[in-house]
């Protein structure tokens, strides 16, 4: 699999995001993954809205998570299914304004359709990324919090391992291991990477869209209890 972040000038609010790719990408081969940076999805969309203070923002996340809980360092929530730290909300980068999360699967849906045009290329996925911190460990990963053209989960259930033994619980995450892949070139800080070209993927091309897919079911998850503890979910009567 081939890894390569794409140097961009500055993405400015609601400029047409094909257009901008096709700028710095004349043309991409069949079978290609591109990943696009969450923020640049969000200033395409115009979900930036000036930030006031504080008190807007602890707000607005509250209003954009299911659930959510306040900590030292962040507020912990719960969006769309999945963990994640201020509802996706981000002020870095953001020329003093705060960054709110479009609807990631429809964007990706809409700019593969787009370049798939541009480009006359029919097998392309988009992975939309944003940074994503496990739990007990040091530093940022990335996960997708959107994508479209491709599985996003590999299920390997009843597939023998090297010894024959059958697998009973093995998915792989396809979409997030494609999102941290990418992440790791296109940096954190000013690196000014907000695209990524990932050739040689090993991934199912689809024009479906399941974004329902990727989220594990509460009731079987490892992290359930420690979700319910914190009481982010909610108990079993």
């Amino acid at each position: 699999m081939k890894v390569t972040a794409v140097r961009t000038e500055i993405f400015e609010e609601k400029t047409n995001l094909a257009d901008f790719v096709v700028r710095f990408l004349p043309t991409v081969s069949e079978n290609t993954v591109l990943a696009v940076s969450s923020k640049v999805m969000a200033l395409w969309k115009g979900t930036a809205v000036k930030y006031l203070d504080l008190a807007q923002k602890e707000a607005l996340i509250q209003s954009h998570s299911q659930a959510a809980l306040k900590t030292p360092l962040a507020w912990l929530t719960i969006k769309e299914g999945m963990v994640m730290t201020n509802a996706g909300i981000d002020e870095s980068n953001a020329k003093g304004k705060l960054i709110l999360l479009p609807d990631c699967y429809a964007c990706a849906q809409e700019l593969r359709t787009a370049l798939q045009k541009a480009w006359q290329v029919q097998n392309l996925g988009i992975v939309v990324t944003d940074s994503f911190i496990l739990p007990l460990r040091a530093g940022v990963i990335a996960a997708a919090v959107g994508y479209a053209g491709f599985y996003g989960v590999k299920d390997l259930r009843g597939k023998p391992d090297l010894f024959g033994k059958k697998l009973q619980t093995t998915l792989v995450d396809v979409a997030d291991s494609l999102a941290t892949a990418a992440a790791l070139v296109m940096g954190e800080a000013d690196e000014q990477c907000p695209l990524c070209i990932i050739e040689q993927a090993p991934v199912v091309f689809t024009d479906q869209i399941n974004r329902d897919e990727i989220k594990y079911p509460v009731q079987d998850d490892l992290y359930t209890p420690l979700l319910r503890a914190a009481k982010l979910i909610k108990q079993e009567k």
